[in-house]
C-alpha cells in the first residue's frame, strides 16, 4: 500500500511540475513532416495535417530564446584582479514582444503552455573570480520565470587594457549559455563580446564605471523525437499502427549560420564592498530564409533591462 501511495504522490507532483505557465511545448510550432504544400502554406499527407513553416518556427524560437539567455553582462571590461572575488544577485527583464506570441497556434515563436502576457523575469546568481594576467572566470545560474527551466552560463574575460589614467579599459569576454531542464529540445548559445569602459573615482572608496559593448552570439538548437499528438486516447496509444505516428524531429539550428548581434550599455557603482549596477541591451535578430516556403522571415529586435546588487571583494 505504501508503495502505491508513493507512486501516486510522484505522479501528482510530476503533473504539477509540467503545468508551469511558461514551460515550452515545441510541438505547438507545428509538425515539420511536410511533403506537399498547399496555397495557404499548410500541407497534409494521408489525411494528417502538417505545417510547412514548422522548421522556420523552431528556428525563430531558438534564436529568440537564445537572445533572452544571453541578454545580460552586468560587468565592465575591467577585471577583479588576481585575488578579487564578486558575488551578486541579478534580475533581467526581457521583452519578447508579446504581440508576436499571443495565442497557441502553429505560427507562434514562443510556444508556452500559457501565452506570455508581458516582459519575462530572469533572476540569477552571478559569481566571478579574478585570475592572474588580467583574466576573470564567471558562472551564472538563472531561472526562467513561471517555468521549471533554468539557464547555466560559463564565461571567461580578458582585459586587454585596464587601469591606465587616461586610457579606457578594453576587455573581451567569451561565454556559453545552455537551457536546463527543458522538454524535447535543447538550445545552446555561445559568443564573444567586446566591451569598453572607464572607472571614475568619486572620493574615498566610491567608484562609478560606465561601459558599452557589442556581443556576437552563435545559436545552436536541436530536438529529440517530439510527440505532435500528446492528447491521443489510450486506445490510439495501444494501436500498433498509431504508436509511432505523429512523432518527428525539427531540423537542427546550426550555430555557424544563426547569429544574434547584441549592443549593451550600463554602469556599475561600488561603495566599499557593495556593488550596484544597471544595464540595457538591444538584440538584433535579423532575418533568414524559410527553406520550405522560400520566403524571408524577419524577426523583431528584443530589449533587455538588467540590474544587479552584490559584493565586490
Amino acid at each position: 500500500m505504501s508503495r502505491r501511495l508513493w507512486l501516486l504522490f510522484g505522479a501528482l507532483t510530476s503533473a504539477t511540475a509540467f503545468a508551469d505557465a511558461y514551460d515550452f511545448r515545441v510541438s505547438q510550432l507545428g509538425n515539420p513532416q511536410c511533403k506537399q504544400t498547399a496555397a495557404d502554406g499548410s500541407c497534409s499527407v494521408g489525411g494528417t495535417h502538417y505545417t510547412a513553416s514548422a522548421n522556420a518556427n523552431f528556428r525563430q524560437f531558438a534564436r529568440r530564446l537564445a537572445a533572452a539567455m544571453t541578454s545580460v553582462n552586468l560587468m565592465p571590461p575591467e577585471t577583479l584582479g588576481h585575488s578579487g572575488f564578486a558575488v551578486s544577485a541579478e534580475l533581467s527583464v526581457v521583452d519578447f514582444n508579446p504581440s508576436q506570441t499571443a495565442g497557441a497556434n502553429n505560427s507562434d515563436q514562443l510556444p508556452t503552455l500559457q501565452p506570455i502576457s508581458g516582459p519575462v523575469l530572469l533572476p540569477s546568481l552571478h559569481i566571478r573570480k579574478g585570475l592572474p594576467w588580467s583574466f576573470e572566470l564567471g558562472v551564472r545560474a538563472a531561472w526562467f520565470e513561471k517555468s521549471r527551466m533554468g539557464i547555466g552560463t560559463v564565461e571567461l574575460k580578458w582585459a586587454l587594457n585596464e587601469g591606465f589614467t587616461y586610457l579606457p579599459d578594453i576587455g573581451v569576454r567569451g561565454h556559453v549559455s545552455k537551457i536546463l531542464n527543458s522538454r524535447d529540445f535543447d538550445v545552446t548559445a555561445g559568443g564573444l563580446d567586446l566591451g569598453i569602459g572607464k572607472q571614475f573615482a568619486i572620493g574615498g572608496m566610491v567608484t562609478l564605471t560606465p561601459y558599452v559593448g557589442w556581443d556576437l552570439t552563435f545559436v545552436g538548437a536541436s530536438t529529440g523525437s517530439v510527440d505532435f499528438n500528446p492528447e491521443r486516447s489510450l486506445a490510439d496509444s495501444d494501436a500498433p499502427t498509431a504508436q509511432f505516428s505523429d512523432y518527428y524531429i525539427y531540423d537542427s539550428v546550426l550555430a555557424a549560420t544563426n547569429t544574434n548581434n547584441r549592443f549593451y550599455g550600463g554602469f556599475r557603482f561600488i561603495a566599499g564592498v557593495v556593488m550596484l549596477g544597471f544595464e540595457v541591451s538591444y538584440t538584433v535578430l535579423g532575418s533568414f530564409k524559410d527553406k520550405t516556403l522560400g520566403t524571408s522571415v524577419n524577426m523583431p529586435a528584443m530589449l533587455g533591462y538588467n540590474s544587479t546588487i552584490g559584493f565586490d571583494f
